[in-house]
């Protein structure tokens, strides 16, 4: 069996004295794509934080492309080919588009033209503050900015949270894209378990900061949804 791109084996995370994470199992292979799943406060945002080294991973193992990256600082870890989109777009505001784009960029086959070929929008508004932007359109210019490091993960949590059905739309159809790109891994966090299923191969659930489900998205069937996700 092929190694895959990134490799969680019984990470463990404390905020404080108070434990997060226990002993969460997570994997992504190249080319595909990982649904991470659970209810709210169950510990997603979290996992997406110790895997970028912006909160420590106090057991367990993280392997990027085999590579052990537990204790690297965040920047590191990112040169190593992380892509974050985070939860609330966090685009600089002050910021263009074009300026948002190119403060990270690295070089790569994702470049300007690229990026606004999977979302023209961005390309209309090149010289526009990114705080003026819609929700929509500020999500698109974080996952383009994501993109323009040239990641070989791209971890995007809660893209579609909060957007407009038509926008959702536009998002899921990159991230259907996305998923087409020879290489590039994807974990993704969203609540919309029909979209889910449409992009993803494998899926995560964590309950209370625990692995409780893993597996084809296939095999996850309706009694293990509302066991586990249901409200």
């Amino acid at each position: 069996m092929t190694a895959p791109l990134l490799d969680l084996r019984g990470v463990t995370a404390l905020y404080g004295a108070s434990q997060a994470l226990f002993g969460v199992d997570l994997r992504v292979d190249a080319g595909g794509v990982t649904a991470l799943m659970g209810r709210n406060g169950m510990g997603k945002t979290t996992t997406i934080r110790t895997i970028c080294g912006l909160l420590p991973n106090r057991a367990g193992e993280i392997f990027l492309d085999g590579h052990e990256v537990s204790g690297l600082a965040p920047h590191r870890i990112a040169r190593m080919g992380v892509g974050l989109v985070p939860e609330g777009r966090r685009c600089f505001a002050p910021l263009t588009v074009r300026e948002n784009l190119i403060a990270a960029a690295r070089p790569g086959p994702w470049d300007m033209t690229r990026v606004t070929g999977l979302f023209p929008r961005l390309g209309e508004r090149m010289g526009q503050r990114a705080g003026t932007l819609s929700g929509g359109e500020q999500q698109m210019l974080a996952i383009g900015r994501a993109l323009m490091t040239n990641p070989r993960l791209l971890i995007l949590d809660e893209a579609t949270e909060g957007l407009a059905p038509t926008v959702r739309a536009e998002i899921w159809a990159a991230i259907a894209a996305l998923r087409r790109d020879a290489g590039l891994g994807i974990l993704l966090v969203d609540k919309s378990l029909k979209e889910l299923g449409g992009v993803a191969d494998r899926g995560v659930i964590l309950d209370k900061g625990r692995t409780v489900w893993a597996g084809s998205m296939s095999t996850l069937d309706a009694a293990l949804a509302a066991r586990w996700l249901g409200v």
